[in-house]
């Protein structure tokens, strides 16, 4: 932790609830007054433990209703590659999230598309944009836990 107190805990864990909650409800869910909570929001703000509020979407009501787990390996490790897999994850709005693993994987993405011929676009738009060796897909059945909340 990055020396955090109870008081900013508290208000974190009511952000990550309800970020679109009054200050003075989120004062007493932290148990401050409405002054104190504010001085402590920025405080979080200016040192990045809040990165940005949003708004969390509904993926079916949104028209993206399939995810997909995308496993991505590469024979190709040089920065040269990796500007243009970096620049390939930011510019395909289908992704929303890529990480680079450890082990036999080098990358995996999530991605949200309407379907399957969706996905396929995708698939084409990827693999034109940067060379992998070898690509494939799980398709998520049902989401058991799908959480933007960290355990604080």
């Amino acid at each position: 932790m990055t020396d955090l107190d109870t008081f900013d805990l508290k208000i974190l864990t009511a952000l990550q609830r309800d970020a679109t909650q009054s200050m003075d409800d989120l004062a007493a869910a932290a148990g401050l007054s409405r002054n104190a909570c504010w001085r402590r929001m920025r405080n979080l703000e200016e040192r990045g433990v809040i990165r940005k509020r949003v708004a969390l979407l509904d993926p079916a009501r949104a028209g993206c209703p399939l995810q997909a787990f995308v496993m991505v390996r590469t024979n190709a490790h040089d920065a040269d590659w990796m500007e243009k897999f970096g620049r390939a994850v930011r510019l395909l709005p289908e992704i929303t999230g890529a990480h680079r693993m450890t082990g036999e994987l080098d990358y995996v993405l999530r991605v949200r598309v309407a379907d399957v011929p969706a996905y396929d676009a995708f698939y084409k738009k990827l693999i034109a944009m940067v060379p992998v060796s070898d690509i494939s897909a799980s398709f998520v059945m049902e989401d058991i836990k799908d959480t933007t909340e960290l355990p604080l």
